[in-house]
């Protein structure tokens, strides 16, 4: 390598450094943990009647119910029950102090019909339900509407990032309503949505949902830059990205109609292990072409122009991506019985995080293609990205494993 090379891929190394420095300082270990997910299904039992069901993680909302009225024992009781892991405790603690939290999540959600606020009554007691191994507090509320009502609004306000306990929530919600079955994704950028919303409305809804959880979702990023950082050729990036896209639609799909069901600290040291591996893979080709002075832009043939390794790669690019898959169910948290508008919502949900993944190969790959003409600094350039992102994912891999 002459000396000039040297110095850019040394200055390449030094940049990457850093920025795996910054993110390994301010990365969540746990993929998702840095929103919470509310869950809603809306019925009509009848004439002037909205019931509602909502699914609120409990600890959560201890400390919102709590802070919300000042000085409330709710926050001592309900903490310690959580930290019990005692459900009966949990629900036992929301029931004692029901007025404080039907005054929080009621000043939260709200639903209106044609304008005009409904009253929320309590239905029951508080119970609490696992999703995703977290204790969730399950609250039914029946709301008292206009008989005359033919189209409601539901408004969604809960766990803000104004309260600092998470940086924003979203509440997906299932409706059954003024002759119309759907379901709905709002967050901080939407809060309200009408039964009366158009086919195009739903589709943005759940397509934004979809992007935004990639572009926001670090761990599936350095993945899919592993696999571009790793490929020669665009055929072979093509072939991966699809392999990956095929992987996790399958296993994404049949996590969120509930058919599958693997727990969270499973899944999410798996999703660190798959990046640190698929990194490490293209190390390992750099090692091997260096031992056996081979040529990465030549090697490989057979069908598709895959060498055995290319096939391994494949094999274990489909693998991991069924784990991806279950991270993005979880994402989205709908836990349903199946039903076209439920496929029609997970299929949108999926092209949005399909487009962002597009966006990124065609942004990145040319790229790195054109580092690497660069030779030989432009594959030691990919090997310090690799690198960087192979040490990011062990270590997320250490933090989720010890749960820290």
């Amino acid at each position: 390598m002459s000396h000039v090379a040297r110095r850019r891929a040394g200055a390449l190394a030094a940049v990457v450094a850093v920025v795996v420095a910054v993110l390994l300082g301010t990365a969540p270990a746990l993929a998702h943990g840095f929103t919470s997910t509310v869950y809603v299904g809306l019925t009509s039992p009848g004439a002037g009647h909205v019931r509602s069901e909502l699914g609120l993680e409990y600890d959560l909302l201890v400390v919102s119910a709590a802070d919300f009225e000042k000085d409330d024992p709710l926050f001592r009781e309900g903490t310690a029950a959580f930290e019990a892991g005692d459900a009966t405790r949990q629900a036992a603690a929301l029931d004692a102090h029901a007025a404080s939290v039907l005054a929080y999540v009621t000043r939260r959600f709200a639903v209106t019909a044609e304008g005009r606020t409904c009253v929320p009554v309590q239905d029951g007691h508080f119970t609490i339900e696992e999703r995703e191994d977290v204790p969730y507090a399950r609250l039914a509320l029946d709301y008292r509407c206009p008989a005359s009502a033919e189209e409601h609004e539901v408004r969604s306000g809960l766990f803000p990032d104004s309260e600092k306990y998470v940086r924003d929530s979203k509440t997906v919600v299932t409706y059954d309503l003024d002759l119309t079955a759907g379901s709905a994704a709002l967050d901080a950028g939407h809060r309200s949505f009408s039964t009366r919303q158009t086919w195009a409305q739903r589709f943005w809804q759940f397509f934004r949902l979809g992007a935004e959880h990639l572009l926001t979702g670090l761990d599936h990023i350095l993945f899919l830059l592993a696999l571009i950082a790793g490929s020669r050729r665009l055929r072979e990036i093509v072939l991966a990205a699809t392999t990956f896209t095929l992987a996790h639609s399958v296993t994404f799909i049949l996590a969120a109609l509930g058919l599958v069901r693997v727990p969270a600290p499973v899944v999410e040291p798996v999703i660190a292990l798959s990046i640190a591996v698929v990194a490490g893979w293209h190390l390992w080709r750099i090692w091997r072409r260096r031992s056996h002075a081979t040529d990465l832009d030549t090697a490989g043939g057979g069908r598709l122009g895959l060498d055995a390794a290319g096939w391994a790669r494949l094999a274990v690019v489909f693998c991991f991506g069924l784990v991806h898959g279950l991270g993005f169910a979880a994402a989205l948290g709908i836990d349903q019985a199946f039903s076209w508008t439920l496929l029609w919502s997970l299929l949108v949900f999926n092209v949005g995080i399909e487009a962002v993944q597009l966006t990124i190969i065609i942004v990145v790959f040319p790229l790195l293609a054109l580092l690497r003409r660069r030779r030989p600094a432009g594959l030691w350039s990919t090997g310090v990205i690799a690198a960087g992102v192979a040490v990011m994912g062990l270590v997320w891999f250490a933090q989720r494993v010890l749960g820290t």
